[in-house]
């Protein structure tokens, strides 16, 4: 046996214990009752809406007769290969692992609080509910579990990417709200003035500042480590460059500080912008009414990304990317104390929302497109004049 490798045991069963020492994180084999299985699995499943609906997988007559063969070899007692599960966890829970604390019983107790995210096995895991549906026997059998264990969220989706390459393909998009849950915990527990997340289990619609939905800050995620603002699925070459792009960032251990920071930076200049009250007679007539545009958070979010980490293809070593950051967030800093101090209606005139209105209300066609192109060009100028406009008026007429 491995060095590296520690088994504990729970009952008869034998738990193997692997240090990934690339991502710091754990890897636990665990033999566990499928229906304790999925029941652990229950509110990964039931959040994202069906597992089955994870991968559209379903729609050719071959698709949907290896799946009906899968639900039947299940039935007739095949065993499966380890259905691969991601946890995040606290340093607390890290420090209890490397000291040997592997017992199985006290790893599914743990593991049972947290948000947890089906890697890999997604389709696995549907074909047991149906299978266990028609033949209950199945709940009874056992089957092998994957836990990767990680401090971060970073990690897990980095361990993911690098394990998926070459599967069945997926967007990045889908890839990510694979770990929808951690990442939405991460973000609101280093994003301080977040106010609200809405999610499909808690929806709601955004009324002041630091309120967004969950799955626009899942696509702020992406914007940023992709530094575009947006990736046409249809591109499957395009889709293979930024796969590997995103990958390269979730490498860098600062990846995810620098997008928490600069999430941060649009959260706060949210709130200061929400001081002009103004009318609603347009689209952009309230402060609130600039980052309560997708496209806008998108645009700022791609600019800081593309000034801070670079353009795709020319990444700036670590040391640069830890200085601009920095300086980004003096100048942004600057700026929210400049606004303070003026009143409301001066926090209006120096929005200048009419201006942005009257360039946002032309004519174009691919409406979403021509709006992000406006908001990142906008924001680059911000960022050029290192955020010491007079108004925002030569930024919204950058594009």
């Amino acid at each position: 046996m491995p060095q590296n490798t520690k088994v504990a045991q729970q009952g008869p069963f034998p738990t193997s214990w692997l240090h990934d020492r690339r991502t710091d994180c754990f890897s636990a084999l665990v033999q566990i009752r499928t229906g304790d299985y999925l029941e652990l699995v229950k509110k990964a499943h039931e959040e994202r809406g069906g597992i089955a609906g994870q991968r559209d997988v379903l729609k050719t007559t071959t698709a949907k007769r290896i799946r009906d063969r899968m639900i039947s070899d299940i039935q007739a007692g095949a065993v499966l290969p380890p259905v691969v599960i991601g946890v995040v966890v606290d340093d607390a829970a890290v420090k209890a692992l490397e000291n040997g604390q592997h017992d199985q019983a006290t790893l599914l107790q743990y593991v049972h609080k947290r948000e947890l995210s089906i890697i890999d096995g997604m389709q696995r895991t549907a074909s047991l509910i149906e299978a266990g549906s028609a033949d209950s026997i199945v709940f009874d059998r056992d089957m092998r579990v994957e836990f990767w264990i990680a401090r971060s969220v970073r990690a897990l989706i980095y361990r993911m990417l690098v394990l998926n390459t070459g599967q069945v393909p997926w967007t990045l998009a889908r890839q990510l709200s694979v770990v929808y849950a951690p990442l939405l915990h991460e973000i609101k527990q280093h994003v301080k003035n977040l106010d609200k997340v809405f999610t499909p289990d808690t929806p709601g619609r955004r009324v002041g500042s630091g309120q967004f939905s969950s799955d626009s800050l899942v696509e702020l995620y992406l914007a940023f480590s992709l530094r575009k603002t947006s990736v046409d699925p249809r591109e499957s070459l395009s889709e293979e460059f930024s796969r590997l792009d995103f990958v390269q960032n979730l490498s860098d251990d600062a990846f995810q500080d620098h997008f928490y920071k600069s999430l941060t930076l649009l959260v706060d200049l949210d709130l200061a912008f929400e001081r002009y009250e103004g009318q609603r007679i347009g689209r952009f007539s309230r402060g609130k009414d600039v980052f309560g545009s997708q496209p806008a958070r998108i645009g700022f979010i791609a600019a800081i990304a593309m000034h801070v980490v670079g353009r795709p293809g020319l990444d700036r070593p670590l040391a640069q990317r830890n200085a601009r950051i920095k300086v980004i967030t003096k100048q942004v800093a600057s700026l929210i104390a400049k606004l303070a101090k003026l009143t409301p209606e001066k926090v209006g005139n120096f929005l200048r929302l009419d201006i942005l209105s009257e360039v946002i209300d032309k004519k174009v066609g691919q409406v979403g497109r021509y709006e992000r192109g406006v908001f990142t060009d906008a924001f680059r100028v911000l960022l050029e004049e290192e955020f010491a406009v007079p108004n925002m008026e030569p930024c919204w007429r950058a594009n």
